[in-house]
């Protein structure tokens, strides 16, 4: 059965984005930006759409002009997630889109022209009750930080963050998500570890400017996983060129396999060899299909080899061991039957319904809900 992994998540303090929380002991939440002109409004709202349907959660515009700003209200009233301004080297960007419904702005302080534009952001945000998250990138670290350290390092990236925190609390403005972005991954994690331990702020975390898919993904995952296993994360973007909605699959797949947060069933399979003795690759693909849908967390070993399998099966919530056209099932780590290879799947997914009843009566089924306005989303276990 599976074995359950010591975990303390980083405690932040909870910031409402609209009808989302971020931080606390809240669902570490998934984030997308358009790729669109934000004035083209139309192209906007179908991208969100789209993101949407793929379980985005909060979606970041950019607000380079006014007519960007001016076509605000009409995205906002027609996406059902929180939106999120973005903005870049103009601070009066910032200021007009707070006349706008929106539920969030990002600013890097760093590229918008020094502290007294930074004070006029923060106290239209206070006056208007909107949280902001502060965009520290090691591409644009004030000048003498980068002098003081020598190059864009984690140390300079974290002073340059708690120094726009100690200016915003001097401003009576505490509704603030942090990111310290770098495109380069050991730099992003020893910055996000190293202001863990200096501040309870919840982070937003993201390899930036991660490229092309598949890498853009792997180098995502080897950046994201540190973090989000030492419990430091409360929102994630995966950053990929093109069309923004793989981006969220990727984003489910890296918590899922962290085990921070669990969507759906996890297949496990083995590698294909030489040891095969039934038609697993036909078998995977029938159960994926039959589990579409389901949001149980509940772990499946489906493994066709003789030499591992049986010891591998044990370890999952439910497995199978099978060779030579026949095989076992085990749940959790006890036989439960024998069948026939082509009764394999049919066998296993009346075990993973019988799990599913069995879990929910004990009380231990935990399946994420929608958010609703008045509904907060119930945690998953982190851990099995």
């Amino acid at each position: 059965m599976s074995y359950k992994h010591p975990f303390t998540r980083h405690k932040t303090r909870e910031v409402m984005i609209g009808n989302r929380v971020i931080g606390g002991n809240n669902p570490i939440l998934v984030q997308s930006m358009t790729t669109p002109d934000t004035h083209f409004v139309e192209e906007v709202i179908k991208q969100i759409h789209a993101l949407e349907e793929a379980g985005c959660e909060l979606v970041r515009v950019t607000v380079p002009k006014a007519e960007d700003a001016h076509a605000l209200g009409e995205i906002r009233k027609k996406i059902g997630i929180p939106l999120i301004c973005d903005i870049h080297f103009d601070y009066k960007m910032a200021l007009q889109a707070m006349d706008h419904p929106i539920d969030k702005i990002r600013i890097n302080p760093g590229n918008i022209g020094g502290y007294d534009r930074y004070r006029q952001v923060l106290r239209k945000a206070k006056n208007k009750g909107l949280p902001i998250r502060i965009g520290v990138n090691a591409g644009s670290l004030e000048k003498e930080l980068v002098e003081k350290y020598g190059f864009p390092c984690p140390p300079a990236m974290v002073e340059s963050a708690l120094r726009y925190l100690d200016i915003a609390e001097s401003e009576g403005v505490k509704n603030i998500i942090v990111s310290l972005k770098s495109s380069d991954v050991l730099t992003a994690v020893e910055a996000y570890r190293m202001f863990a331990k200096q501040a309870d702020y919840p982070t937003h975390i993201g390899i930036t400017e991660a490229g092309k898919p598949p890498y853009a993904v792997t180098k995502s995952a080897c950046g994201l996983a540190p973090l989000l296993l030492d419990g430091i994360g409360d929102t994630i973007r995966i950053s990929l060129l093109g069309d923004p909605v793989p981006e969220i699959q990727a984003a489910f797949d890296i918590l899922q396999a962290t085990q921070r947060r669990v969507r759906k069933p996890e297949l496990i399979a083995c590698p294909t060899c030489g040891r095969l003795e039934i038609d697993l690759e036909g078998i995977i693909a029938q159960v994926e299909k039959r589990l579409e849908g389901k949001s149980t967390p509940v772990k499946i070993s489906i493994l066709g080899c003789i030499v591992n399998g049986p010891g591998e099966a044990r370890e999952a919530d439910l497995g199978i061991a099978a060779g030579k056209g026949k095989g076992v099932i085990f749940k959790r780590g006890e036989i439960v039957r024998h069948v026939l290879e082509s009764e394999m799947v049919d066998a296993l997914l009346e075990e993973v319904a019988k799990w599913e009843i069995e879990e929910a009566q004990s009380g231990k089924l935990m399946v994420e809900k929608g958010l609703g306005s008045n509904e907060k989303k119930i945690a998953l276990p982190v851990i099995r």
